[in-house]
């Protein structure tokens, strides 16, 4: 993995590989800064990018493939009825019984091993004997071996999709929104969505469905048809879909808007374009702000204007609209009002029958 990366990182020097493949002998090589060097750099980003992400769709493939099921432990197809279950057990539990293996090895270490590898094989098959425990491995994987407390089809699905589903997806809806609000999503929103609620879907469905899901009978013909490997069990399915969202996200958010811009050049201008527009819609709205303070302070001139000579005069003006001023404040506040009409309701509470006015 070390090694890969370091690749990627050498990648993004200046492409000697890439002009070595596309640019023919004796022609120049782009300028940097100029239009087509950029271009270039953004296409050699998406194939390095490209290339990892594949890389990490293969290795998860890979993790599965080295991480065997209880069919492939016990060597018998999906399909397999309870009674080829215990026929296979049963010459797997004489070869590797952990009496027979320990007097073969004359009391050695390996008998503990032995030992934990037949009680493994004894719970591969007694899982995969009741119907209940087979449908919840299926579906669920290994880990639903410590659900003790489920014993049918109905409480294995319920623990499933309680302890499991509603807070995986729980958490990963809240982390699309944070990542939203905080700008590392914006681009292709809707679709990152609508990919969160499809693999959600999907795994509803792996869950409370009896038979396998269409998709993943189409990926176990190819895999079994074409490639000869084992098929995928239903849990895997669900990891790997996982892992291809993932995947698929920092898709989007890495080479997303690259993609975009090497498919339509004037993608960048339109968005320069519509900044420009609302620079200049800011601008014009400022204008009018202080075209009309101007306006404002015109008019209180006018108003003014009689009594510039007279100085006495001005000063009574400008008290009384001080006085305007603070009154209308005091009398316009909600609490100066409520307190006000208290204030009149309690005198006229307590004034004599007959009275007029208030005390």
């Amino acid at each position: 993995m070390s090694q890969f990366l370091s690749l990627i990182g050498w990648a993004f020097l200046p492409g000697s590989i890439y002009y070595g493949l596309t640019v023919r002998a004796g022609d120049p090589k782009p300028a940097s800064g100029s239009p087509r060097y950029t271009s270039h750099r953004n296409t050699i980003h998406i194939l390095v990018v490209a290339t990892y992400l594949l890389y990490t769709i293969y290795e998860a493939h890979y993790d599965l493939r080295s991480a065997p099921s209880f069919y492939t432990e016990l060597g018998i197809p999906v399909t397999a009825v309870d009674r080829d279950i215990k026929s296979r057990f049963r010459r797997l539990a004489a070869l590797h019984h952990p009496d027979k293996m320990g007097a073969a090895a004359g009391g050695g270490g390996t008998a503990d091993g032995s030992a934990a590898f037949f009680i493994h094989l004894k719970t591969a098959s007694d899982t995969l004997q009741d119907a209940a425990k087979r449908y919840a491995y299926e579906r669920f994987g290994p880990s639903m071996l410590a659900w003790t407390t489920c014993t049918t089809v109905r409480d294995f699905v319920t623990h499933g999709v309680v302890y499991n589903l509603l807070p995986y997806y729980g958490i990963a809806a809240a982390t699309v929104y944070v990542f939203g609000l905080l700008g590392y999503m914006d681009f292709a929103t809707f679709w990152r969505w609508l990919l969160l609620v499809a693999l959600c879907l999907l795994e509803l469905t792996v869950a409370t469905r009896p038979t396998f899901p269409a998709p993943l009978l189409a990926l176990n013909t190819v895999l079994t048809r074409v490639a000869g490997l084992p098929p995928y069990l239903p849990f895997e399915l669900v990891h790997l879909a996982r892992k291809v969202t993932l995947t698929v996200y920092i898709a989007l958010s890495q080479m997303g808007p690259l993609v975009l811009a090497q498919i339509d050049p004037h993608a960048d201008k339109a968005v320069d374009n519509e900044q420009k527009a609302l620079d200049d819609s800011l601008l014009r709205l400022e204008g009018l702000t202080r075209q009309m303070d101007a306006d404002a302070a015109r008019l209180i001139d006018m108003e003014l204007t009689p009594f510039k000579g007279d100085a006495d005069m001005a000063a009574k003006m400008r008290t009384k609209m001080r006085e305007w001023l603070i009154n209308n404040t005091i009398r316009s506040d909600p609490m100066v009002k409520d307190a006000l009409g208290n204030s009149f309701k309690k005198r006229r509470s307590d004034a004599p029958a007959g009275a007029k006015g208030n005390r």
